[in-house]
């Protein structure tokens, strides 16, 4: 505002919302990450209307190879999901996420914000704090508020980044109970098959290697009785 009451806006001409669209478009294809509405408007003129302007370029995207992808509270160009396959690689896969990695993910992503005794009662084990330290390195997961209980421990949510990585527009995309049953995800568990899971200590938390499991009951007993032989 300056001193004879006239907004900052008012001294610039609003581009046309056509231009609106364009910087949009700039905008996001220059992004390394998604752009809220907040971040868009604070680098485009005064006055622009990046909301306006931004359904505009959905529509104008709708069907193309590319989109315009909400992801979270924020916007990002995507390649169109059912061209996917043209951008896949075949790689050789040597590791992959353990079974107490891929639970405790998906405990937050369903329950959160959760507590890391609130994952110990769902899961029915101890979780290994590298667990969700690993989960945090691959910013999948992030510290939410601290919850208003004794203690007040601190809670766990899903990232943009989680969202992001398995096209997702919310935590309310995630498949529900029926839509698992129905890909096979929960047989071994309805069948009463756990396979064992694999070790809790240091990398070993993400990763499947050979070895126990430091969350299952009665892994330390084990270890004292074969340091004790």
């Amino acid at each position: 505002m300056t001193e004879t009451g006239i907004s900052d806006a008012g001294l610039f001409e609003v581009p046309p919302l056509a231009e609106q669209e364009r910087m949009v478009e700039a905008l996001l294809f220059a992004a390394a990450e998604p752009l809220t509405l907040r971040e868009m408007e604070a680098r485009m003129p005064p006055g622009c209307d990046p909301a306006e302007a931004l359904q505009l370029l959905r529509k104008r995207y709708d069907g193309r190879g590319v989109t315009v992808t909400r992801v979270g509270d924020a916007w990002a160009i995507r390649t169109a999901s059912d061209l996917a396959f043209l951008m896949a690689r075949e790689a050789v896969e040597t590791r992959k996420l353990s079974r107490a990695a891929i639970e405790t993910l998906a405990i937050i992503a369903y329950h959160q914000p959760v507590t890391r005794a609130e994952i110990e009662e769902i899961r029915g084990v101890s979780a290994s704090r590298g667990t969700i330290d690993q989960l945090i390195e691959l910013d999948w997961v992030k510290f939410g508020r601290r919850k208003l209980s004794p203690g007040r421990p601190v809670t766990f949510m899903i990232t943009r980044a989680f969202l992001d990585h398995f096209g997702l527009e919310s935590a309310r995309d995630l498949p529900g109970l029926k839509e698992l049953r129905e890909a096979g995800l929960l047989e071994a568990r309805m069948d009463g098959d756990t396979p064992s899971e694999p070790p809790e200590e240091g990398e070993a938390d993400m990763f499947d290697d050979d070895g126990p499991d430091d969350d299952a009951p009665g892994a330390d007993d084990a270890d004292d009785a074969g340091a004790g032989a």
